[in-house]
């Protein structure tokens, strides 16, 4: 038997995890699985589109019952007739008198609703962090690829920018595609922020002076711009006295 190697931190520096409040520890993991689900008086409303005036069928579902369903799958991690079977038992519990979406449809209108992403009132000036990363598509690209033992599939980007807040809280995103360079985004970031903007946070890649000059704009503050410059490149203009 090979003899056990001996950690490289001392006995004195270690860590060590004791739980001393049980009581709490396991009122805590009972609760993470108490689930609480209902439906406000305004969803319940909602529920059923109106009529949109045009010619045809009408639309059964709002985006607020597809968005409740799509929702549910993505916690649970349910296929779309799963989802929809569980959604029902879920109305059938609560006596409502509302159907769930059928898998058809949720499969259908998964790939345009619109989702209302709940904003954060602030009280002042808001320190406003903005970045962006990547989303990969999948597509029958790659299932062609696997199938058919290729290392040639095209793979697909989209590029997500992001603006949060100091907390962490999302006040702004946008979308784009992976050809798009993140300084044309700003414009559409910050007609998303409602509030004054006191300090702007970025990296390099939005050291571009269409930047500066958006941010001298905007808000009834005097805006602080923490931008780095990019690797060989001169500060602009408007850089220069507000990097820190």
């Amino acid at each position: 038997m090979a003899a056990r190697k001996s950690t490289r931190v001392n006995r004195k520096y270690k860590t060590k995890y004791r739980v001393t409040n049980w009581r709490e520890y396991e009122r805590g993991l009972r609760c993470r699985g108490d689930i609480t689900v209902w439906f406000s008086d305004e969803a319940r409303e909602a529920w059923t589109p109106p009529n949109n005036g045009r010619r045809g069928g009408q639309p059964r579902y709002s985006n607020l019952a597809i968005v409740t369903a799509l929702t549910l799958r993505m916690v649970f991690h349910l296929p779309l007739r799963q989802t929809e079977g569980f959604l029902d038992s879920l109305l059938r519990l609560m006596e409502l008198d509302l159907k769930a979406p059928d898998h058809t449809t949720l499969s259908r209108r998964n790939r345009d609703v619109d989702v209302l992403c709940p904003t954060r009132a602030h009280d002042g000036a808001l320190h406003l962090i903005v970045d962006s990363t990547g989303l990969k598509i999948s597509g029958a690209g790659e299932w062609h690829a696997h199938r058919h033992k290729s290392s040639k599939a095209r793979r697909q980007w989209q590029k997500l920018n992001v603006g949060v807040d100091d907390d962490g809280f999302i006040v702004a995103a946008k979308l784009t595609k992976s050809s798009e360079d993140d300084p044309s985004t700003v414009p559409c970031l910050l007609e998303q922020v409602d509030s004054p903007i006191r300090c702007f946070t970025a990296d390099g890649a939005y050291d571009t002076r269409s930047v500066y000059e958006l941010l001298g704009e905007v808000g009834t503050v005097d805006i602080k711009i923490v931008i780095p410059p990019r690797r060989g490149a001169v500060p602009s203009d408007g850089a220069e006295g507000m990097w820190a």
